[in-house]
């Protein structure tokens, strides 16, 4: 089982959704860099669980505890690790699950792959849970590259089967408006009109004890032109493997992404130009990458969370003992939408493959000499 990434900042994920913690390490990550710890935890709230109306009840403080890598608030250097300590776990909703596996969950491959030896409550190393610590990397990582002045922001682009959707992510340049919106809102829309929409849709799901799913859009602006290789290291290939590490996760796109099949390739093909002595292009079809290479456009890609496969309905099933047919009904708590919830999941793994990249091009600056003098 592989739970580690990265060529440069290598990023492990470690626990069980109902483990006495989860946690992370970060191997790689440059010393000198000042830590927002009350930014890092505003952060992991906009991701944990029991904060809202449309969420699971499921209760954590998911606080992190650091124990390495940070000294008096700036990275030291030394490899990064934090862990999160679940307290608010109830295996017992989970039994019988080992043998009667759940539609859309991995109960039944894990099973066959792990000789059912795997940990099934809550998901066990399946869970949305483990997305707590990546999130923690992730938010050191969105801290690192604020100081190179790039923001990555991401909001929920359309939600459910009526495909409610929410205004774009400006793909030509920052839009301070749309940010401010997106960060005074509780809910990751930058339309209060979609908020509403798209709240009530949630709402409904539940009461039908069904669940919906959507599309989470992902910016990435101020990133310089040249970053990524092409081949098999290309940024889109960083981002897709870190975000198909998010449970749930079914589909990646950049830019016009599958609508560029349809286009012709006068339509796809993004102009250059020259504005105020600098190139850049008159549309981002390309969601700011070509040949796995940065052009220095925002960039701009999106990520498809299919519906909680946890819903309240009765389901079909097998009994994998009895080996017999079976009728299911998933106990427990579960949000019937995952989708707002995985929106700083989506910045936290764009920022830790920007950030990788960024350390293999050797473009992160060494500590500044002055700043080591005076201490």
């Amino acid at each position: 089982m592989s739970s580690t990434i990265g060529n440069v900042l290598k990023l492990s994920i470690f626990g069980e959704s109902h483990s006495p913690a989860i946690g992370c390490s970060l191997d790689g990550l440059p010393a000198g860099i000042p830590i927002d710890m009350d930014a890092l935890q505003a952060f992991l709230e906009r991701r944990a669980p029991g904060r809202s109306k449309t969420a699971t009840e499921r209760n954590e403080a998911d606080k992190p505890e650091i124990l390495s890598g940070i000294h008096e608030g700036v990275t030291d250097g030394a490899p990064f690790a934090a862990i999160i300590r679940n307290a608010n776990a109830r295996s017992k909703d989970y039994e019988g699950l080992r043998s009667v596996p759940r539609p859309g969950h991995a109960d039944y491959p894990a099973r066959i792959k792990f000789g059912n030896w795997h940990d099934v409550a809550g998901g066990g190393h399946f869970s949305g849970r483990l997305t707590a610590p990546l999130c923690i990397a992730g938010g050191i990582a969105l801290q690192a590259l604020a100081s190179l002045g790039i923001t990555v922001a991401a909001h929920i682009a359309s939600l459910g089967p009526d495909g409610i959707a929410d205004e774009g992510l400006d793909e030509l340049a920052l839009d301070e408006s749309q940010l401010a919106r997106l960060r005074v809102r509780a809910f990751p829309t930058i339309s209060s009109d979609a908020e509403e929409r798209m709240t009530q849709a949630i709402l409904d799901a539940r009461a039908s004890k069904d669940s919906i799913g959507g599309i989470i859009e992902c910016a990435a602006y101020g990133v310089p032109a040249g970053i990524g290789d092409p081949m098999f290291d290309g940024l889109e290939n960083r981002i897709a493997r870190l975000a198909f590490g998010i449970p749930a996760v079914k589909g990646v796109d950049f830019g016009a992404g599958f609508a560029a099949a349809y286009l012709k390739g006068s339509e796809n093909n993004d102009p250059y130009r020259i504005i105020d002595g600098a190139i850049s292009t008159e549309s981002n079809n390309a969601g700011g990458i070509l040949g796995g290479i940065s052009t220095g456009m925002p960039l701009i890609w999106q990520m498809a969370v299919k519906p909680t496969p946890s819903i309240a309905a009765p389901q079909k099933s097998v009994d994998m003992d009895a080996m017999q047919v079976a009728e299911l009904v998933v106990r427990g708590r579960h949000d019937p939408c995952i989708v707002p919830r995985a929106v700083p999941v989506a910045e936290a793994v764009c920022a830790l493959a920007l950030l990788d990249a960024l350390l293999e091009d050797g473009r992160f600056p060494q500590p500044d000499p002055q700043v080591i003098a005076d201490r």
